[in-house]
């Protein structure tokens, strides 16, 4: 080649890598991170105000629930009522229904008793009230039974235990001059909206006897033992509830109820029932 035009050497690819990372360093960086701050803060607020909103959402609901129980069941104004909305009860809210509402206290006064009570309702309207489906249950121990069964004329309330699935009682019968004691398993149920005590059992001097053995020994007296028992609570709850049935578990008598949803709006409903 002629001196005059010496020939180049080529680029190293390197080095133009190199250079051109060094110009991309050079150029200015969108700083975005402030934004990203901005947004977080909002979301954050968001959050806040949510959690603000249904605390104090919950608090005006359950208070209100309190107050209309209170009231309708003539309970003390100290009573502890425990209420639970399960879920987010905003939603609910903007919807006008709540899914599921369930009202508790212990040792509530029914008209001369005391017991456990436990209500639930779905799908209920907060506008009018109305709900797809109320229940409730009683729980009463040995003692608050023995204390409703004493209303029941000539029935032995103070000898009787719960003995699950039943109860027992002791009924004494009197032949000549002896008093006999007859043991008798009962079985409870539901009857027209009175709990009914029925005879399952029986034991006479600690051996188990059939119905008509008892009949051959003591004639006429035996149907004292033998008959049901009728226990009215009409007279302790509101119209609107209705008992469904009975248990007895472990140490426990466990009445069911259905409620009526016209006890949140229907002065008729809401006064109490009579018995016979």
């Amino acid at each position: 080649m002629s001196d005059q035009h010496p020939t180049q050497p080529l680029p190293d690819p390197g080095a133009r890598w190199v250079l051109s990372t060094d110009a991309a360093a050079t150029r200015p960086r969108r700083r975005r991170w402030p934004w990203l701050v901005a947004l977080l803060v909002v979301i954050a607020l968001a959050v806040a105000a949510w959690f603000a909103g249904e605390y104090i959402a919950r608090s005006i609901v359950e208070r209100t629930i309190r107050e209309q129980v209170t009231r309708q069941l003539d309970l003390p104004v100290d009573q502890q009522i425990d209420i639970d909305i399960p879920g987010p009860l905003l939603p609910q809210l903007i919807v006008g229904s709540l899914g599921k509402v369930s009202i508790s206290s212990q040792d509530v006064p029914l008209q001369g008793i005391t017991g456990d009570v436990t209500v639930s309702a779905q799908d209920v309207n907060i506008h009018d009230g109305e709900w797809s489906g109320g229940h409730a249950t009683v729980t009463l121990d040995q003692s608050q039974l023995q204390t409703l069964l004493a209303n029941v004329p000539d029935f032995p309330a103070s000898t009787v235990v719960i003995d699950a699935p039943d109860l027992a009682a002791e009924f004494s019968l009197q032949l000549f001059t002896v008093e006999i004691p007859v043991g008798v398993a009962l079985t409870p149920s539901a009857s027209g909206g009175d709990i009914v005590l029925t005879p399952a059992s029986l034991r006479l001097g600690g051996a188990e006897v059939t119905a008509d053995a008892l009949r051959q020994q003591f004639g006429a007296l035996a149907s004292t033992v033998l008959r049901d028992w009728d226990v009215c609570i009409a007279d302790r709850l509101p119209k609107a509830v209705e008992l469904t049935g009975v248990t007895v578990a472990r140490e426990q008598v466990v009445a069911d109820f259905e409620i009526d949803s016209a006890i949140t709006r229907d002065g008729a409903a809401q006064e109490k029932g009579t018995c016979p």
